[in-house]
């Protein structure tokens, strides 16, 4: 682009416009609420930078030069294209997009709340494609959110990313899950029982520090001595039938597998604040409607399992 450009603003040409389209000074000055004696200096500013009269007498009226009839289209254009630029039109329609929406969420959300987001997105977006990917995928959620690459992040750390837009989706409280015939009896986990366990842990593949579940535990003077780990969530319970191992993780998560295998849910042995989980999108497409239809959709399937309240 050339760094010569004239100084010509977008009233300029907004009144090169009306001028060439009304070919009337008069009249020019009626429609954007001016003054003749301004639009006559408008005129001449405009002949100045095109090098052309633009305008010329015939008769009682003005006609236009040739150069001045040419330019008719590339005017509109360019208010079509500053208008745009000033008020962008952000048209989306969900039931014809063929967009890929990247939303990155937990593994242990996977058998219910995943399935409710997949559900809705599929009904209300049938050409549309989802992605979901594991949270700490492609360099973090942050750096995800922060180049585009992810949509949304659906997750429930103590103090997220403060750049980050946030809104709340649900809570959820910590329990414990065993199996049925585990030595520690119904009723029976203690805190010394709790510390006395193996426990079972999931390690995610590119997981940093010991996660939300950790904290609570430092927090609460309690310390799992974890004698088997897993890279997914959803293997837990398959290896928790088999064993004597305990598995600290949220009460949905363990409700889900408590009523398909032979596990039974311990209340946590003592009381912590309920795990709030939330989703993060970043300020570049907050004004998308894209974005916004899929913070409804992920927000419907969240009220969707009755573990929402009063967030909106």
């Amino acid at each position: 682009m050339p760094s010569n450009l004239p100084n010509c603003d977008a009233q300029l040409i907004r009144t090169l416009h009306t001028l060439l389209s009304e070919c009337s000074v008069s009249r020019t000055a009626d429609l954007l609420g001016q003054t003749q004696p301004a639009i006559s200096v408008a005129l001449r500013r405009l002949r100045e930078l095109t090098g052309d009269p633009l305008l010329v007498r015939s008769g009682r009226g003005m006609v236009l030069t040739t150069h001045g009839q040419s330019l008719i289209e590339p005017a509109s254009r360019a208010l079509a294209s500053i208008e745009q630029i000033l008020h962008p039109i952000d048209r989306f329609d969900p039931a014809t997009t063929r967009q890929t929406f990247r939303i990155s969420t937990p593994d242990y959300l996977s058998v219910f709340f995943v399935p409710a987001i997949v559900e809705r997105f599929n009904a209300q977006a049938p050409c549309a494609t989802l992605e979901l990917t594991h949270l700490q995928a492609e360099g973090g959620y942050a750096k995800g959110l922060e180049d585009g690459h992810l949509d949304l992040v659906i997750g429930n750390w103590r103090t997220p990313a403060e750049h980050l837009h946030l809104q709340p989706l649900c809570d959820d409280d910590l329990v414990c899950l065993l199996r049925e015939e585990h030595p520690i009896p119904p009723g029976g986990l203690t805190r010394d029982a709790y510390n006395a366990a193996d426990h079972l842990a999931v390690m995610t593949h590119n997981a940093s520090g010991h996660g939300t579940i950790g904290d609570e535990l430092a927090g609460n003077g309690l310390a799992r001595r974890v004698t088997t780990t897993l890279p997914y969530f959803c293997i837990a319970p398959y290896v928790l039938v088999k064993s004597n191992l305990l598995f600290t993780t949220t009460r949905s998560f363990a409700k889900h597998y408590s009523e398909l295998l032979a596990l039974r849910i311990e209340p946590f042995p003592v009381e912590v604040q309920p795990l709030r989980y939330y989703q993060l999108w970043h300020a570049r497409k907050h004004r998308s409607q894209a974005s916004r239809w899929l913070r409804g959709v992920v927000l419907e399937a969240a009220r969707s399992l009755g573990r929402i309240a009063q967030y909106k």
